[in-house]
Order: C-alpha cells, then sequence, then structure tokens
C-alpha cells in the first residue's frame, strides 16, 4: 500500500501494466456492468450546465435515454451516474464508424464546447476511486473486458499508474502525481507527505 497526502493507493496501481487497445476491447467499459459511469457531486453541475452544448454530439438513443431518465440518475448504490440506454451503455457514449464506443462528452471537449472532459470515473478507469470521510482509496479494478489492455501494457512495458497519467494527474494535481511516480520508482519511501 502506499500513501500519499489523503490517498491510499493499491500496490497493484504500482504493480501492473495496462494500455488500452480499442480495436479489440471496442470501449467494453463503456457498456458492461449494471450502472452507468459513477459521477461526483461537482460533475453534476457541470452536466446541467453544459447539456446542451454537449448534446449535438450524443445519439439519438442516448438523447432519448437522458430525456427520460434525466442527465445523471441516483443509481442503486446510492451514488449518481450516468443514465444507460435500455440497461446496457452509457447514454453519452456514441459509436464510431469502426464500432468503438467513444465518450460523446469528450468529443464535444475535444471541439471546444465544453471544459468538462469527460467523468473523472471513465478518464481513471481501470482505477476506481473511493471516497471516505478523510481519504480516498485508489484501486485497480481487475475486468474480463480489459484482458487486451493487460497484455498490450505488458508487451509495451505501460505500468498502469503511466498509462493513466493525465487523469491522476487531473485529479490529484501534478505534485501528488510526481511523488507517486517518487515513491514507486524508490520503493524503499512507501508513504510521502
Amino acid at each position: 500500500m502506499i500513501v500519499i497526502d489523503k490517498t491510499v493507493i493499491s500496490d497493484d496501481v504500482a504493480d501492473n501494466y495496462f494500455l488500452c487497445d480499442l480495436k479489440k476491447c471496442k470501449g467494453g467499459c463503456c457498456v458492461e456492468g449494471d450502472l452507468g459511469a459513477p459521477l461526483e457531486d461537482n460533475e453534476l453541475k457541470i452536466l446541467d450546465k453544459d447539456y446542451e452544448q454537449i448534446k449535438p454530439f450524443l445519439s439519438e438513443e442516448g438523447i432519448n435515454a437522458i430525456e427520460e431518465q434525466g442527465r445523471y440518475v441516483f443509481d442503486e448504490d446510492k451514488e449518481y451516474s450516468t443514465p444507460t440506454v435500455n440497461g446496457r451503455e452509457c447514454a453519452y457514449a456514441i459509436y464510431e464508424k469502426n464500432g468503438i464506443l467513444k465518450c460523446g462528452i469528450e468529443k464535444a471537449w475535444e471541439k471546444g464546447k465544453t471544459s468538462f472532459q469527460k467523468p473523472i470515473s471513465c478518464h481513471l478507469y481501470p482505477i476506481r476511486l473511493t471516497k471516505y470521510d478523510n481519504y480516498y482509496a485508489i484501486n485497480y479494478d481487475r475486468w474480463e473486458i480489459c484482458m487486451p489492455a493487460c497484455e498490450l501494457g505488458r508487451k509495451t512495458k505501460t505500468p498502469l499508474y503511466k498509462f493513466l497519467k493525465e487523469p491522476l494527474s487531473r485529479k490529484f494535481g501534478e505534485d501528488w502525481y510526481n511523488k507517486l511516480c517518487e515513491t514507486i520508482e524508490k520503493p524503499e519511501e512507501k508513504s510521502v507527505k
């Protein structure tokens, strides 16, 4: 376990390789599972504010699901998440011509229509965050659909924490990320304050 500031990081984050292989998984993490993408409280406000700018980048099915269910739902885990289309893919996901699912929110962000890149839970995947009163637990979520990403990560020698540099820095800051790298690369120092 690694402790940095108010985060407790599983050793799995340091010890595993990962590199998304969209050609093989087709963006399966946007469709598999029981619920939509987990959302943080501040992301609810952003979806409310920027939905009209994001909407043109969504599929008709996604728009219909959002209009029926809302821009976010309070799910069975008693948390907010994105709505889904017929209990399957995230309502904000779009199929590209090659059959790969991508994020419509991110497409709007790429075009400068919103400052919201995508839900942090999606950007961090396969890491999952659990927020407690005084800290975050950061864990690697192993899932069969990501096996191609594990294989590609091993082949390219891409550590999970380096693959996720951008979202980890987005969530916790560059200083925090630099401390994580230093701690992993100098294992005698497992706790950094």
